[in-house]
């Protein structure tokens, strides 16, 4: 409608020009008419009739040699208005066009043209207005009838193309999100064109990638849920078990004979610290983790202890080397932190066999940081594995849970340090531990 506005105004001044040279045309016709007779009278009546005709009420021409004028004796002595065709202005005939819609017809102007004839100098008309003002009107109706139409048609357009472009898309994006609320489980994918690249298409395949992420999130927690209540009702059980077996291991203790008493011992280690794994596990499932026990643990008894766990050090072709000096202290939980030692190094031995090596090293540095190192020669870790090595259930081995350097790493991190994978390839995989000696607020 702006746009229909902005032509409006110059079509109207050019219809007025139009029509104004064609009064000027016919009167100069009527004009030419009359002068073919010559000296001969013209009757009133067949002058009026000419300029009826014409749609003039008088006419001046002049030539060369003489002049005509048609109209005398009902040509107004004054007239409202002036106005010259001869070299008009595209902003004065807007003006003019404007000024004859806001007088209503009313007024008897005067018109000055050129004419079709070089012979004619001067062409001079005068009017009565309500004609022009008769079909200036209609003209602007028949215009604005044309805008609306236009304007209703580009409307329409525009609104399929928006329902189709924006509302359309929006809507899926819209019913997506409702149906993922109501039910997560149910694999619907939102149908897109995957070849927009505008804001629309970019949040499409960012929420199609963010249900999936929730989707697998949420299946693989209803599967730990599950998980977790058979392993409280294993945990129950396995505990009564393993006092049975805590129990036939002390009488083991008693009896006198230097090899049971070695085996009994450690026997009798490995069953305590199951009984309270379980127990811990228990509790997890049913209230917060029990805090911390921390204190000064030497790290070179830790690591000989980790390495009869696991029967490193029975002798053999595996080589199990800890080269760490013996009043090396670190400030730990040793029931948690041993757990982490053990599942790293039963990750080493269990990916290299029999002839493998595994060495724990460690170093201070001048914060008073643990720098703890346990390497070994293995195959190394896949590099599709890397990425989510310490996430749950995203084991490298054939077999594996993926849960140990899980474990591990919330049992460090809850320690105040941080774990990581330091290197790894065909030589050998090494990882880094980083321990505070004392908390922030200790």
């Amino acid at each position: 409608m702006v746009i229909s506005g902005f032509v409006y105004l110059p079509s109207i001044a050019n219809f007025r020009q139009d029509f104004l040279q064609t009064r000027l045309a016919n009167a100069q016709i009527a004009a030419l008419a009359l002068e073919e007779r010559g000296d001969a009278p013209v009757s009133p009546m067949l002058e009026e009739r000419l300029l009826n005709e014409a749609g003039v009420i008088a006419v001046i021409m002049r030539g060369e040699d003489k002049s005509l004028l048609l109209g005398f004796n009902v040509m107004p002595e004054e007239v409202d208005e002036s106005y010259d065709l001869r070299n008009p202005s595209l902003g004065m005939l807007i003006i003019d066009a404007y000024q004859t819609l806001n007088f209503g017809g009313t007024r008897v102007i005067r018109v000055v043209g050129r004419a079709k004839s070089p012979q004619i100098r001067w062409l001079e008309i005068t009017i009565d207005e309500a004609d022009l003002y008769s079909e200036l009107t209609k003209y602007s109706n028949n215009a604005l009838i044309l805008a609306i139409i236009v304007s209703l048609f580009t409307g329409i357009l525009v609104y399929l193309a928006l329902h189709w472009m924006l509302v359309r898309p929006m809507r899926r994006i819209k019913d997506s999100i409702v149906s993922f609320r109501r039910r997560p489980e149910v694999v619907k994918k939102i149908r897109y064109s995957k070849g927009r690249s505008d804001e629309i298409g970019l949040v499409q395949r960012e929420l199609t990638r963010m249900q999936d992420e929730v989707r697998q999130a949420l299946k693989q927690k209803s599967n730990l849920a599950a998980l977790g209540e058979a392993v409280a009702k294993i945990n129950h059980d396995l505990r009564n078990v393993l006092t049975t077996a805590q129990l036939a291991s002390d009488v083991l203790q008693n009896v006198d004979h230097p090899r049971v008493q070695k085996v009994s011992r450690r026997l009798m280690t490995a069953v305590s610290r199951a009984i309270a794994l379980c127990e811990a596990t228990i509790r997890h499932g049913k209230a917060e983790e029990a805090p911390l026990e921390k204190s000064e643990v030497c790290l070179r008894d830790l690591v000989f202890d980790v390495g009869s766990s696991l029967g490193l050090l029975d002798g053999g072709t595996f080589r199990f080397e800890c080269n760490i000096d013996e009043d090396f202290m670190i400030y730990v939980d040793p029931e948690q932190y041993h757990r982490v030692l053990l599942n790293l190094c039963r990750n080493a031995g269990e990916v290299q066999g029999p002839d493998g090596w595994i060495e724990v090293t460690a170093t201070k540095d001048e914060a008073q940081t643990s720098h703890i190192h346990v390497c070994d020669h293995g195959p190394g870790i896949p590099e599709t594995v890397r990425p989510h090595l310490f996430k749950a259930f995203s084991s490298s081995k054939a077999g594996g849970t993926g849960l140990g350097l899980a474990a591990a790493r919330d049992i460090v991190l809850a320690h105040g340090g941080q774990i990581g994978l330091e290197s790894t390839g065909p030589e050998g995989t090494c990882f880094m531990m980083c321990l505070p000696d004392r908390d922030e607020d200790e």
